[in-house]
């Protein structure tokens, strides 16, 4: 079932500002990484889905509620935690709580101390005097306090210091195994990789690949560096239908690219030809999305091409 649909959105800026044909969704119970630099796209398509703007073209929707026309419904739904946090100077740490508990029309505020607690937060102090870090930890108490089913968590160790990272990414776990619905954008490799179960690259305002994270854990390729004994292993290798991506024939090396599927038929074509040395490297998460960022080329990846 899915919790979370994005589709077609559309919404031009000009200038090559925006986003444009993004189509995702969020299963029920899955943390779905939203993985692009700043200026890509992210914030906008999570603007959308909060209702704070409306598509030009195109459907957002959460738990089947429009997220235009149902905006106020899903305040009360939807735990969001923004890239950009905006608090009234004005008030404390704890009137701002409090107000944001009413406008969600929660009157239990149990959980509000324990996530104090968990991430060290005084919320006595005025909203003014609070630092960078304080204020993003009030944001993160305010998302989470009422205990939300769907989270929208945009870049949201922005802001905290190394340890309270670490705090956030093994709160985030916790409430992953308690079955909750998240979408997390970040341009952080690490903090994607730790949470995901699948990851989406948008680059320029478009969506440019959706894998899954398991591809990521074992590799999203493998890459063969291959030294032949011979002029004619380096030839007949070369003709036996794997396609190398560079080849040095006077060094008699090459080097392949080699999906999962496609290890059988490599390995078979090694086994025809003498080797003098081979050696490994799998593709991280990084180096994939890095060749989207090099250049316009398109990749081939367990089976599938993404432009």
């Amino acid at each position: 079932m899915n919790m979370i649909e994005v589709n077609k959105l559309t919404k031009d800026y000009g200038h090559g500002r925006g986003v444009f044909d993004v189509t995702f969704e969020v299963h029920k119970g899955e943390t779905l990484g939203f993985l692009g630099p700043n200026g890509a796209g992210k914030s906008t398509t999570m603007r959308h889905l909060m209702g704070f703007s409306a598509p030009q073209e195109g459907k957002v929707s959460i738990d089947g509620m429009d997220c235009t026309r149902q905006h106020h419904d899903l305040l009360k739904k939807v735990g969001y935690l923004p890239g950009e946090v905006a608090l009234p100077d004005g008030q404390t740490g704890r009137q701002f709580i409090q107000m944001m508990l009413d406008m969600k029309g929660v009157r239990d505020g149990g959980r509000v101390e324990e996530l104090l607690e968990r991430f060290e937060l005084d919320p006595g102090c005025k909203v003014k005097k609070m630092s960078i870090g304080e204020k993003r930890k009030l944001a993160v108490v305010a998302a989470f306090m009422s205990d939300p089913e769907i989270l929208l968590l945009d870049e949201p160790t922005s802001g905290l210091d190394p340890r309270m990272q670490e705090k956030f990414i093994s709160f985030v776990r916790e409430e992953k195994k308690r079955g909750k619905t998240i979408l997390l954008s970040s341009h952080i490799f690490s903090e994607v990789e730790a949470l995901c179960d699948r990851i989406a690259i948008i680059k320029e305002g478009r969506l440019v690949s959706v894998i899954d994270a398991d591809e990521v854990k074992h590799g999203l390729k493998n890459i063969f560096t291959v030294e032949f004994e011979t002029d004619e292993d380096y030839a007949a290798f070369t003709h036996s239908g794997i396609a190398p991506e560079s080849g040095d024939r006077s060094a008699r090396k090459c080097r392949i690219s080699v999906p999962d599927e496609k290890t059988n038929a490599f390995l078979k074509a090694l086994s025809k030809v003498r080797i003098k040395q081979i050696s490994e490297h799998s593709v991280s998460l990084e180096e994939y999305f890095m060749q989207f960022y090099r250049g316009g080329r398109k990749f081939q990846f367990g089976g599938m091409s993404h432009a």
